[in-house]
């Protein structure tokens, strides 16, 4: 896998900007698609980010990249918490909860409504959607608006110039790791400022983060 399916996927979790990104990738082995994913978690581990497959559909891998520390705190707002027990999720750990959707997403091909939890999207409009069953939105970007459509217009705009701004770096010859940041709220004002400003946001705190293994088991 290059890395520029990553960068046109996931920029937004690469900065530190979103929680996760999922995409689909068609592996031609089941080697290639374990190797892909060992050398992406070799790469970006020690970042704060983790890359799993979610299931197998129609040939092709639905991958999740993720920051398990940021789905660990958006997992334990009160909301989503809430929304997750009806819909019966195990709420032990961040690594049963993705244990709960991998089972659903292998057992419909449609993607369950709560889904938006783990990339990071509010839970007031994640809550929302499933009350309204997709219908009566303020707005629609990333995904669709019941709450604060002004906040989402802006993180929508903020994730998009993120992907423009990772696409063209890479055309110049920066690699993901360079790109993607560490986890810690310095790196991530850091990040947020030098987006707005249009400059290159390299200049971060590298600061070391815990061993993925102490966050998720399965």
């Amino acid at each position: 896998m290059s890395d520029d399916m990553l960068i046109k996927h996931c920029a937004p979790t690469l900065m530190g900007l979103k929680t996760g990104n999922m995409f689909s990738f068609k592996f031609e082995t089941d080697i290639e698609e374990h190797r892909s994913l060992t050398e992406i978690n070799r790469r970006l581990g020690a970042k704060g980010l983790r890359a799993i497959p979610l299931r197998r559909y129609k040939g092709s891998t639905l991958i999740y990249l993720f920051r398990p520390s940021r789905l660990k705190a958006d997992l334990n707002d009160r909301q989503a918490m809430k929304i997750l027990g009806e819909m019966g999720y195990h709420q032990d750990s961040v690594g049963f909860c993705i244990a709960g959707l991998m089972k659903k997403l292998r057992e419909n091909a449609d993607f369950p409504h709560e889904i938006g939890l783990f990339l990071g999207y509010p839970p007031e409009d994640v809550c929302g959607f499933i009350k309204n069953k997709g219908g009566g939105c303020k707005c629609v970007g990333c995904w669709k608006v019941y709450g604060d459509a002004d906040k989402a217009r802006q993180t929508f705009d903020k994730y998009k110039r993120c992907t423009e701004l990772c696409c063209s770096l890479a055309e110049k010859g920066y690699s993901v790791e360079r790109m993607a940041v560490s986890d810690g709220p310095a790196d991530k004002a850091e990040t947020y400022d030098r987006i707005r400003s249009g400059k290159k946001p390299f200049r971060l705190i590298r600061r070391s983060v815990r061993p993925l293994g102490n966050i998720i088991h399965f």
